[in-house]
């Protein structure tokens, strides 16, 4: 079974950054996707940004230029760097991933807080 467990989320002002990391663990199998999604209050949970075994990425249009997904594929974490943080980036963000043999499981962390004052 494999377990995520986010951290580095806070409360920062708007303008600040944060760096948020998740670790994969429980499994010898190699972890393919790995991304973050967000869930506002009252809203669906969203795609952040993901990155893929080899390195590329992908982008929600709302933090491209501000956010960087990386990830150290020795350690199976993957690390989210978020620039010029708006009040609206407000929202536990979550890790997720999955196995390249079983790509259709996607494994989900319990989340972290991020707010964002004005």
């Amino acid at each position: 079974q494999v377990q995520l467990v986010e951290s580095g989320g806070g409360l920062v002002q708007a303008g600040g950054s944060l760096r948020l990391s998740c670790v994969a663990s429980g499994t010898m199998l190699r972890v393919n996707v790995m991304g973050w999604y967000r869930q506002a209050p009252g809203k669906t949970r969203e795609l952040v940004a993901s990155i893929t075994h080899g390195g590329t990425t992908d982008y929600a249009d709302s933090v491209k230029d501000r956010f960087t997904i990386s990830r150290d594929n020795a350690n199976n974490t993957v690390y989210l760097q978020m620039n010029s943080l708006k009040p609206e980036d407000t929202a536990v963000y979550y890790c997720n991933a999955n196995l390249l043999v079983r790509p259709g499981i996607l494994y989900w962390g319990k989340g972290t807080q991020v707010t964002v004052s004005s």
